[in-house]
């Protein structure tokens, strides 16, 4: 499988745009004035404790306070707040990271909020959800910084490997090695990526996440809350971080500034990459040279064509989104119906994989496939969704299809979901729905003929191709009677993107007509 980064740089952002085999599965944005992104470390001030939810708002300079449960504090949170008093006053060197500091008892797992925190007090937050629709952000207290192979966790000493290396001597290896690397009062998460580096590799990593750590004390001393103190790195080099493989082999973007961004980066974590970055001169957009655009309008939708001739409906409600597998012109095909049922619905379960990465759906999806009563066909249909759910980086359950063929599908959503209209205003009637009477185009386009040829010699016709057909075909045609009329010649040209009872003029210079 080959991967590739197309990205597009707009004044209000950024598009990110991941393929697979030159297929799309995921579209990101970033826009400039998103100012709350996951990871971002702020030093809030709690401006209401609740008891009764176990949970406190925070203020973050977001219109909606944050939301903080009690889960989300982190055992160490009484050591957090007090290195964070420490770094405000000044106390703490950041060369000193935690040496020398002095841990406070950890909380109950099951205690309450109340316990721990009080109103107006200023705390350590980090990002853990975007806003989203009439939501503040979600936060906890849990700090971590992430690396390209590993991850910085404050306030324990513990080193936990991805389980998702799969050689049990390798997380052995990887666990003993970053033990003897770490700094004290720090634990490290191992990423998958690490597996089979060195030491020099992961050492260089840990540098600069403890680069980060003191630039984020720095950014702590003498600070007021509500100030952030920590910002994740931009949407490009986080995905980088996140997805960079040996299956990378080109990344593009229109933005020269970006490209040598990338390039630096790539430099830093991946030297071997740094030939798969190219910066996009050519005169049609990025997104339509790529064939971007297209799959977009083809995917966005609330119908969604599978190329074997079935499709799906995904509609969204305020509780959940719903997605209805159809056989379409499948349901013709020879074979018994059970079979044919498995094959549609093996064929939707990889498309719906790739419509919940590209959308970034979140919270339950409910998917009512075909019926089917075989039970090893179930089986089969749930181990396939499993397989295909496997590239999605976001936390995730499937259960089994219930006896009405529905599955039941939970999915992490962090940020809100990508919702793009694939809808068109109609050329001829602006959307409203109606268009004037068309029996009576020809003498619009007449009387308009009849006041400009009063001003202008020479005039040109912008039409449907079947009213231009329609105005140069016969003997004689309208054209010819409107040369014998005004003696001038009307150059009439077709264009497929006009509605079919719109028309327009241009002069010789080839600028609009206006006709007030």
């Amino acid at each position: 499988m080959t991967k590739e980064l197309i990205i597009h740089s707009a004044p209000d952002g950024v598009d990110i745009a991941l393929l697979e085999n030159k297929q799309l599965v995921e579209l990101h944005q970033e826009r400039h004035n998103n100012r709350f992104t996951v990871g971002d470390i702020y030093l809030g001030k709690i401006k209401k404790v609740m008891p009764g939810l176990n949970a406190a708002f925070v203020d973050v300079q977001h219109e909606k306070d944050a939301f903080l449960h009690y889960t989300d504090l982190s055992p160490d949170i009484r050591s957090l707040m007090k290195f964070t008093g420490q770094c405000v006053a000044g106390n703490l060197s950041p060369e000193q990271m935690l040496n020398g500091f002095e841990f406070q008892p950890e909380i109950q797992k099951t205690g309450n909020v109340k316990d721990v925190l009080s109103n107006k007090h200023s705390l350590l937050v980090q990002i853990l959800k975007e806003p989203i629709s009439t939501k503040g952000p979600r936060l906890t207290c849990e700090i971590s910084i992430a690396g390209r192979f590993l991850v910085l966790t404050p306030f324990n000493n513990t080193v936990g490997v991805s389980k998702k290396i799969d050689s049990s001597e390798e997380r052995k290896r990887l666990k003993v090695l970053v033990e003897s690397l770490k700094p004290k009062n720090f634990g490290v998460i191992v990423r998958t990526v690490a597996a089979g580096k060195g030491a020099t590799e992961l050492h260089q990593d840990l540098i600069t996440l403890q680069d980060k750590w003191q630039l984020m004390m720095r950014n702590l001393k003498h600070v007021n809350p509500v100030t952030k103190v920590l910002s994740e790195v931009d949407k490009t080099q986080s995905f980088l971080r996140d997805l960079l493989s040996p299956q990378f082999h080109k990344i593009v973007t229109d933005d020269p500034v970006i490209a040598k961004d990338i390039e630096e980066y790539l430099k830093r974590v991946a030297p071997d990459k740094q030939g798969i970055v190219s910066c996009y001169t050519g005169k049609n957009p990025i997104f339509d040279t790529f064939q971007i655009t297209k799959q977009i309008k083809a995917s966005f939708g609330k119908t969604v064509t599978i190329p074997s001739g079935s499709y799906l409906i995904i509609e969204k409600t305020e509780a959940l989104h719903v997605i209805d597998v159809n056989s379409g012109h499948r349901s013709t095909m020879e074979g018994d119906q059970e079979s044919n049922a498995l094959k549609v619905n093996m064929e939707a379960a990889e498309e719906i994989g790739r419509q919940l990465r590209l959308r970034d759906l979140g919270g339950i999806i409910v998917i009512d496939f075909i019926d089917m009563k075989n039970p090893e066909h179930k089986r089969i249909l749930q181990q396939k969704m499993k397989e295909v759910m496997e590239k999605d980086r976001s936390t995730h359950t499937i259960l089994p299809l219930s006896k009405f063929n529905l599955m039941q599908i939970t999915r992490e959503r962090v940020k809100p979901e990508i919702n793009i209209s694939t809808t068109e205003a109609c050329p001829s009637c602006g959307g409203t729905g109606q268009i004037n009477a068309s029996l009576l185009l020809i003498d619009q386009i007449e009387n308009d003929l009849n006041h400009l040829l009063n001003t202008h010699t020479s005039l040109k016709l912008y039409c449907h191709p079947i009213v231009a057909a329609y105005l140069r075909k016969g003997f004689p045609s309208l054209r010819m009677k409107w040369w014998m009329e005004h003696k001038k010649w009307i150059r009439i040209y077709p264009n497929e993107d006009f509605g079919i009872t719109e028309f327009k003029f241009f002069d010789d210079n080839d600028e609009e007509i206006k006709i007030s």
